[in-house]
């Protein structure tokens, strides 16, 4: 990852802190001022479907061309994705906490996002349960798309054809129409852009890691 992709999420991630906590936000029947979980929450469920996609095209590539740099690069955008996702379902939960009155009220979209993340630690156990390298890539590759297309309507199709307290499911408006005014854009379309990088950042970390655990296995 470049070097000034690095600064920019450190200084996008800094003031998205700084702004999200100090500024002023709309005052919301019920949110009032959790509304400002949306710039933490929200931002890493995008992070993690944008990870993800990074994972299912390089498992893609994996298959088209077998080298083995699309398979690792394919299984760190993975595990990235799904930390974000798991992140993403705890403040979630917290943010449900104070404006639900439950931490896991049932909701669709909650439920959606569970399995979700089930589909996808599935993935980790099927590459971790087969020993043959060439193997495992080739059919984590072949799940990993399957796992894409199942989160895609867990996430996004299921919860708006059902009854849901969740904006912009089930007939709830999203937060785009109505309370994300101008205030609210100037810090959350930096943290979207923020939280991915560091996600990038993250993967190329995990990269170059393996790369060297490999390079210390071949010298051994």
């Amino acid at each position: 990852m470049k070097v000034w992709l690095k600064v920019i999420a450190v200084l996008l991630l800094v003031y998205v802190h700084t702004a999200g906590l100090l500024m002023d936000v709309p005052r919301l029947n019920i949110l009032n001022e959790t509304v400002r979980a949306l710039y933490f929450h929200v931002p890493m469920w995008f992070g993690m479907v944008l990870l993800y996609l990074m994972s299912v095209y390089y498992a893609i590539r994996y298959l088209k061309n077998p080298t083995p740099e699309f398979d690792v690069k394919s299984v760190a955008y993975a595990h990235v994705g799904t930390a974000f996702g798991i992140l993403g379902m705890i403040t979630g939960m917290l943010w449900a906490n104070y404006t639900w009155g439950s931490p896991w009220h049932g909701d669709p979209k909650q439920n959606g996002a569970a399995i979700a993340l089930l589909v996808y630690l599935a993935y980790f156990v099927l590459r971790g349960s087969l020993d043959n390298e060439e193997q495992r890539a080739r059919l984590s590759g072949v799940y990993n798309i399957f796992a894409f297309a199942a989160m895609i309507p867990l996430i996004f199709i299921i919860p708006r054809l059902t009854s849901s307290m969740h904006p912009g499911s089930g007939g709830n408006p999203g937060f785009n129409a109505y309370d994300l005014d101008s205030r609210m854009r100037l810090v959350f379309y930096p943290a979207v852009i923020a939280w991915f990088l560091i996600g990038l950042w993250i993967v190329s970390l995990r990269v170059r890691i393996k790369k060297l655990e490999e390079k210390i296995i071949e010298r051994e």
